[in-house]
């Protein structure tokens, strides 16, 4: 099991910039892909992005692709997540996930799909309002 914990939320207006961190506790010589997910009230559970923790390939949703940036410092086991340009409906809880890889088949995988995450942070405040 990954522990993982969120910061770096907030309140920040119209085009401005967050920089959210995820610890986690990753084992050595395993394979994981790392995601981050938002939920608004009243929505369902929506992928932002993607980070294959070893070769640091990247994917992201339509909604923020030129805006968002994740990245990865190996040696602190922490992901993040540049937000640039926020907009209003970029509010939302955004929760960082994890999932062991190490046993799976080889092949394209992007990790968009919520359910296939096993391990959750406890999310953090993103508010875009100004």
């Amino acid at each position: 099991q990954v522990r993982l914990a969120e910061s770096g939320g907030g309140l920040v207006q119209p085009g401005g910039s967050l920089r959210l961190s995820c610890a986690a506790s990753l084992r050595a010589f395993r394979t994981y892909i790392l995601g981050w997910f938002r939920q608004a009230p009243g929505k369902e559970r929506e992928f932002v992005g993607t980070i294959k923790w070893s070769g640091g390939s990247t994917y992201y949703a339509d909604s923020v692709k030129g805006r968002f940036t994740i990245s990865r410092d190996i040696a602190k086991n922490t992901m993040y997540l540049q937000m640039n340009m926020l907009r209003p409906e970029d509010t939302a809880v955004y929760y960082c996930a994890a999932q062991d890889r190490t046993y799976s088949s080889n092949g394209p995988y992007e990790g968009r799909i919520a359910t296939e995450y096993g391990d959750w942070g406890q999310g953090t405040q993103v508010t875009v309002s100004s």
